[in-house]
């Protein structure tokens, strides 16, 4: 036990200037014009050799280390019992033989200030990124050999990166949840308001990252028992939701952060906004929640035709229908809920709501936007979407809960936690076994949703129990066009895209229909889905879906990937009506940030914005990351997000979202002379594409003007 106390000294969080100078010359050409790569693979080794080794504590050998950190209270033991000792030192031993490397200097600092496991004083090192792999896996396989084997393949080969969540925490005895975020409602009462707020307490100590839904809550003014005006409205609750995320983090290692959603017809909707707005009044000014925003397929048609937009009391609708406004389609009730004088309303200009929401994003690069009418039309289960995260690319149902006077519940609803881990597309590509790739990348976050029960929330622990959904999604896409000498947005980028998700859907269903196989188990309310029916897959065996240039042909056919056919189709469209599917929900392509990094990728589907990134990172300072396969050679692939504009990666998103079950958090960035009109074009351009969600929207003098504006804290992992 004496181990961990042979020595003090502490790891210093400043740069050796060593390799923060030799990173600091990746921004510099050398003479002949020249990037110089070279500089930070040789920082990155610096990095190791003058800070990493001298601040790791070592052991004799494997049963050593793990006996400590198992009696020091670092691992839990109950995950190292499930296995025997020749296992373990197999499998730790087969992961050290692959001499692994970091590629660049931020992926080996990311790992080690964010990931690593640390002494409890915070001084030393106690894992290199193989031990994190191999605790992971571990902990995920639960006692399975063979399983935890294939996930150290695809983790260590960079195939598979689980999400922040999953492995910042898997195996650490003090750790917070696996889940990456939360999604909750709040409904019309003060008992679920302060439910909500506890829970944000309770959930953001625990995980991260938690979105709340309040477009069921009454407006300022409505009354309250019948006493008229008494309403605060939505934004006290929202400072109190803010107030509880500030307040609990989860031990330092994540600060706490939370998202609301409100509708777009709701009364408070301006207030709303307001709050984003940068001279906003301090009592009401919102600075670190999330805000986005539902808009249905009736507010864009109101501002085409340059119509009044009426915004709804959600008392008043609840009262008339008898469900909570979230469980009403706008779009299809508009009219009558207009015509109806029992329902409170009051009307804007619906081109003025659009004008002031790209006037917001201009200032602060929200709201998110949920296209609602389009995500309920490609929902394949039952039931309505209402809200998403705090990356805008969770997408599922949800149901309310029935609160006592005391808090208890006298009827436990249904809401979301998110399980994420993402494919690296230029790995999976390489891989030896796509199909199998796929297959080990949904059964270990099904594994991960199965292993997780957050007791102080229990209708996320209900909506977990009968969902089991998951969200697998995707990175490194413009790494890999770029590596294949394809320009990002152009019709081969389009036609990969469209048939690499294709593919990967395919295997995706495979796996969890053989997984409901195996279990004898499928997701509650299965019966009532679009896979039950086969309408699912009608899209898939009506037609043959191919490449349609010769290039992502070749691409595929190179990398030995069989793409499904009809039959195929129809073979699992068979099976999956006799057997169903485990996972409620398979897909989400959620923003990724720290992992693509330790991944060497680019981040989610997004092309690049710089090629070479430049990082705030803590006492270090800047930090200069060189985009994924970048070479002097192929830079001109490496055209960055702001040069290529809007619409390349709408359409980018619009080709991958046809096959995702659930949503893609996508940014989209302006060049310094955009307008908020721009803003509304491409608005409108996205939610005629079929595109779901909005996250960010970032114009290019934040990142002239050095504004490191940080993605959400869960997702973007």
């Amino acid at each position: 036990m004496d181990t961990l106390t042979l020595s003090h000294r502490a790891i210093s969080q400043e740069a050796s200037p060593d390799y923060h100078a030799l990173n600091a010359m990746l921004n510099l050409y050398d003479e002949g014009g020249r990037i110089q790569l070279e500089k930070d693979r040789e920082a990155a080794r610096q990095y190791f050799r003058h800070h990493v080794n001298e601040s790791t504590v070592y052991f004799r050998n494997l049963k050593e280390r793990l006996d400590c950190l198992v009696a020091e209270g670092y691992y839990e033991s109950e995950v190292l019992d499930q296995y025997t000792p020749d296992f373990l030192e197999d499998l730790f031993g087969s992961a050290y033989a692959r001499k692994f490397r970091f590629p660049t200097f931020l992926g080996a600092f990311k790992f080690y200030t964010t990931y690593a496991l640390k002494t409890f004083d915070g001084n030393r090192y106690l894992e290199r990124f193989e031990d994190r792999v191999c605790m992971v896996a571990l902990t995920v396989a639960r006692g399975d050999e063979r399983f935890a084997r294939d996930l150290v393949d695809e983790i260590m080969s960079g195939r598979f990166q689980p999400a922040t969540q999953i492995f910042l925490n898997a195996g650490k005895k003090q750790r917070g949840e696996l889940s990456s975020c939360f999604l909750l409602r709040v409904e019309d009462n003060l008992e679920s308001v302060g439910r909500a707020v506890n829970s944000a307490l309770q959930l953001s100590k625990r995980s991260a990252g938690v979105a709340l839904s309040l477009s069921n809550l009454r407006e300022m003014g409505a009354p309250i028992k019948k006493m008229q005006n008494q309403s605060a409205g939505v934004v006290p609750v929202m400072k109190m939701l803010e107030d509880a995320f500030s307040y609990a983090h989860q031990l330092g290692v994540r600060q706490g952060a939370g998202a609301v959603y409100l509708h777009a017809h709701h009364p408070d909707i301006l207030r709303f906004l307001d709050t984003k707005r940068e001279n906003a009044d301090e009592k009401v000014r919102i600075k670190t929640l999330s805000l986005g925003i539902i808009i249905p397929d009736i507010t864009f048609e109101l501002a085409k035709n340059n119509d009044d937009m009426y915004l709804f009391s959600p008392m008043d609708v609840a009262r008339v229908y008898g469900v909570p406004f979230t469980e009403i389609s706008v779009t299809e009730k508009y009219w009558e809920m207009v015509a109806n004088p029992r329902i409170g309303k009051k009307k804007i200009k619906a081109r003025d709501f659009f004008q002031i929401v790209a006037e917001i994003q201009f200032e602060s690069g929200y709201p998110y936007l949920v296209f609602e009418d389009t995500v309920n039309r490609e929902n394949p289960v039952a039931g309505r979407i209402s809200m998403s995260n705090l990356c805008s690319e969770i997408l599922q149902v949800n149901e309310a809960s029935k609160l006592n006077d005391d808090l208890s519940y006298a009827h436990v609803g249904k809401d979301i936690s998110c399980y994420l881990g993402s494919l690296n597309i230029a790995a999976a590509m390489d891989s030896p076994d796509f199909g199998k790739t796929v297959e080990m990348s949904v059964r270990a976050l099904t594994s991960v949703s199965d292993l997780s029960s957050v007791t102080c929330a229990p209708t996320a622990v209900r909506g977990n129990a009968e969902s089991h959904a998951i969200g697998l999604g995707q990175m490194n896409l413009h790494g890999y066009l770029a590596r294949e000498r394809i320009f990002y947005g152009s019709d081969e980028a389009i036609d990969f895209t469209n048939i690499y998700f294709y593919t990967v859907t395919y295997h995706a269903l495979r796996t969890s229909n053989q997984l409901a196989i195996e279990r004898g188990e499928r997701f509650k309310g299965f019966e009532n889905s679009k896979y039950a029916t086969g309408k699912y897959f009608d899209k898939y065996t009506e037609a043959e879906w191919r490449p349609v240039t010769d290039k992502v042909a070749s691409l595929f056919k190179h990398a030995g990937i069989r793409i499904p056919t009809r039959q195929d189709w129809q073979a699992l469209k068979a099976s999956v009506m006799a057997h169903g599917i485990y996972n409620q929900n398979l897909q989400a392509v959620a923003p990724t940030g720290s992992i693509s990094y330790i991944n060497h990728s680019t981040s989610s589907l997004h092309p690049i914005v710089s090629k070479i990134e430049i990082r705030k990172e803590g006492k270090i300072g800047r930090v200069y990351y060189p985009a994924a396969y970048l070479t002097n050679e192929n830079r001109e692939y490496y055209q960055d997000a702001y040069e290529l504009g809007p619409e390349k990666i709408i359409d980018t998103y619009a080709a991958a979202t046809q096959h995702i079950d659930q949503g893609l958090s996508m940014t989209l960035f302006f060049r310094d002379t955009a307008t908020t009109r721009d803003i509304n074009r491409a608005q409108i351009y996205a939610w005629r594409k079929g595109i779901k969600s909005i996250y960010y929207v970032r114009l290019r003098q934040m990142a002239l003007e050095g504004t490191q504006v940080q993605g959400c804290v869960s997702c973007a992992v």
